[in-house]
């Protein structure tokens, strides 16, 4: 997935909640839903940032040798910058991306 090309806003907003329970019925629904996505993102933002993060590492390098890599600097400083998971979840929630069901409710 591409978290850079996303809608979701930089800090936090005024949301109007009965729209999170227009999907579910559910108020609580939706947010466990919003909070699981929420997790996945992180889970899936860690690994990719892990991963090129990787790339430079070396089993040689000293101390400051870690702490001079600009790349691995500038890496990071992109990630940080990126909206955080939880406003990404709410948005791809609010713009119905997000599949989901409950095995509890009975399919008619």
């Amino acid at each position: 997935m591409d978290f850079k090309k996303t809608n979701a806003e930089q800090s936090i907003v005024t949301r109007d909640i009965r729209r999170f329970d227009a999907p579910t019925g559910n108020i609580y629904e939706a947010v466990s839903i919003m909070s699981k996505r929420a997790n996945q993102i992180s889970s899936e933002l860690k690994e990719e940032l892990s991963g090129k993060l990787q790339e430079f590492s070396s089993h040689t390098d000293n101390l400051e040798e870690v702490f001079e890599n600009r790349e691995q600097i500038e890496i990071s400083k992109h990630y940080e910058k990126l909206p955080k998971p939880t406003l990404i979840s709410i948005q791809e929630f609010l713009e119905e991306k997000v599949y989901f069901r409950n095995p509890t409710k009975t399919a008619e």
